[in-house]
Formats: C-alpha cells, structure tokens, sequence
C-alpha cells in the first residue's frame, strides 16, 4: 500500500479571516437570495415551485449567517458592505 505523507502542517485561519469569510458569506448568499426573487417573478410556470425552494432556502441560510454574525459581534453597515463588495475580500 502507498501511503501520502503530509509536507507542512495546515495552519488554521485567523480570527479576522474567519470575520472576513462569514461576511463574504453573508453578501454571497443576499447575491443568490436576490437573484431567486428575480427569476421567480420572470419564472415559467414549472419553475415556480423550483424558485420558491431556492427562497426559502437562501432565506434560511441567511437568516443562520447572520445570526451567527451577530453572536460574534460582527455588524455590517452599508459602507463597509460597499467595500467588501467593490474589494472581494476573501
């Protein structure tokens, strides 16, 4: 049997890039929450139970991010989601 060895150990991620993911998480996930809405309301009549699903979906997800958001005190205000979205930090 051939076996892998490990060439350097994996560092974990600091505080701030974990910050920095769950924000981008965040954004991404208002992106995809909003790109739903859109084709729903242009959706053809067996897509609409197919965008309901990715609504509700990305509403539950969001909902969870930020909740986890808020219990490790991060808060976003429109100018710093501004820069994120204009950098892509992450």
């Amino acid at each position: 049997m051939e076996g892998y060895l490990k060439e350097e150990a994996i560092s974990d991620k600091t505080e701030e890039e974990k910050k920095i993911e769950l924000i981008m998480s965040v954004l991404k996930t208002k992106k995809e929450l909003e790109l739903a809405i859109r084709n729903f309301e242009t959706a053809e009549r067996g897509l609409v139970d197919y965008y309901i699903y990715q609504i509700k979906a990305s509403k539950s997800k969001l909902d969870y991010l930020v909740n986890k958001a808020r219990d490790k005190g991060i808060s976003l205000d429109m100018i710093q989601e501004l820069y994120f979205r204009k950098n892509q930090v992450g």
